[in-house]
């Protein structure tokens, strides 16, 4: 039926009785239809042909809650989208398939990841804690640039460090290149492009002697022993975290007084130097049967990936509370230079496979020749047969 479409005539047109529904056409706006159903309830349709002849019906909204005006506004926005060639339905559906960054994730992102990333929990890790929580329901259409912004505006403002706000800032750049490469729908651009990273800053954090002392009084006394002697192991080695949390018994070689990491974070297998206090700690420790790792979780029996809530502990016992726990490898490297190692010798212990990577400890390096020169006056007075203070 052809009507002139009102806003009374919508808020009192009814459904004739014995029929489930009735269609009212606009005399103004072609294509345009009010549904009016039995029940009362009234909706907004918009009729068109698709390219291909067919007609279609594209729903508007609620006349409830939408006014004439509006309708008509957007009826005329499907007939331009329809005669353009680009089907209002096909849109629509478009949009419904969109998934939400959350879902991706969960259902793409990290089976991928999975499959072909060594650094996959990383990853899991900061979407899980930092990323998901906070843009996780929206689609991926709708997450901005701006929105990105706000994410590490936020991180740093809660204080974490350059360097987590970095990994997560690349880890959505990431995310978002896979969704445009794999054509999910919705991805057209990249949100995070043209953010930048943070300058790296090179935290340098040594342990002093005194340091190193109330640090091993706290490990030797701490209640998780397994955890304790793991961390114990990283200060006498100058291991990364996960080439100790991960060991297995079976990489030790007591004769040899090594450790193998199969796989370094550089992709290749590397040998650990172990001195005698660090064979000493390994043979301390208990071989539990069937179960291959060094040191294991007493409550789930596999390797604990962090050590957080121990080292926190034990930081607080030793009153060491700005320690990382990579400030261990760090100190390692810096007492082997204090003691007159060369750097190309603390490179091959630390695992560096560029040398630049051990330069930063070169200043430390530096001091220690000083403090060697500072020794020829003494040995110059001595040789003249008298000691005088200021005769340098």
């Amino acid at each position: 039926m052809r009507v002139p479409l009102s806003a009374s005539f919508v808020r009192t047109c009814e459904c004739p009785p014995g029929r489930r529904k009735i269609d009212y056409f606009d005399v103004k706006t072609p294509g345009l239809m009010l549904e009016v159903r039995n029940s009362g309830g009234r909706t907004f349709y918009q009729r068109y042909r698709d390219q291909r002849g067919r007609e279609r019906q594209f729903k508007i909204g609620p006349g409830d809650v939408l006014t004439i005006k509006q309708a008509r506004r957007k009826a005329r926005e499907v007939l331009a989208q329809a005669l353009l060639g680009a089907d209002p339905q096909d849109k629509r559906k478009e949009m419904r398939t969109i998934p939400t960054l959350r879902d991706f994730v969960v259902a793409q992102y990290v089976p991928f990841a999975k499959d072909s990333k060594r650094s996959w929990r990383t990853d899991e890790t900061i979407l899980r804690i930092h990323i998901v929580p906070a843009l996780g329901k929206k689609h991926l259409d709708e997450i901005s640039n701006r929105d990105i912004a706000e994410l590490m505006r936020k991180l740093r403002q809660d204080g974490y460090s350059t360097g987590t706000t970095n990994r997560v800032l690349v880890l959505l750049r990431y995310v978002y290149n896979l969704a445009k490469k794999w054509g999910v729908p919705g991805v057209v651009e990249n949100p995070a492009t043209g953010l930048k990273t943070a300058p790296d800053v090179c935290r340098e954090r040594f342990l002093s002697a005194e340091e190193a002392q109330r640090l091993l009084k706290a490990l030797d006394t701490d209640e998780n022993q397994v955890a304790a002697k793991a961390i114990k192991l990283l200060l006498l080695t100058g291991a990364r975290r996960n080439e100790v949390t991960k060991a297995r018994w079976e990489y030790v070689d007591f004769e040899r007084k090594t450790l193998l990491v199969p796989i370094s974070k550089t992709g290749r297998a590397r040998i650990i130097a172990l001195n005698r206090a660090a064979i000493e700690l390994l043979r301390s420790i208990e071989h539990l049967p069937d179960n291959p790792y060094i040191f294991p979780s007493p409550t789930t029996g596999r390797p604990c990936p962090s050590l957080h809530f121990p080292w926190l502990r034990i930081r607080k016992t030793s009153g060491l509370m700005n320690l990382r726990l990579h400030d261990l490898r760090h100190s390692f490297a810096s007492f082997l230079v204090n003691e007159g190692v060369s750097l190309y010798v603390v490179q091959g212990l630390l695992g560096h496979t560029q040398p630049r990577m051990t330069q930063r400890y070169a200043h430390l390096a530096q001091q220690t020749l000083l403090d060697a020169a500072e020794m020829v006056p003494s040995a110059l007075t001595r040789t003249n047969g008298h000691d005088t203070q200021n005769g340098f």
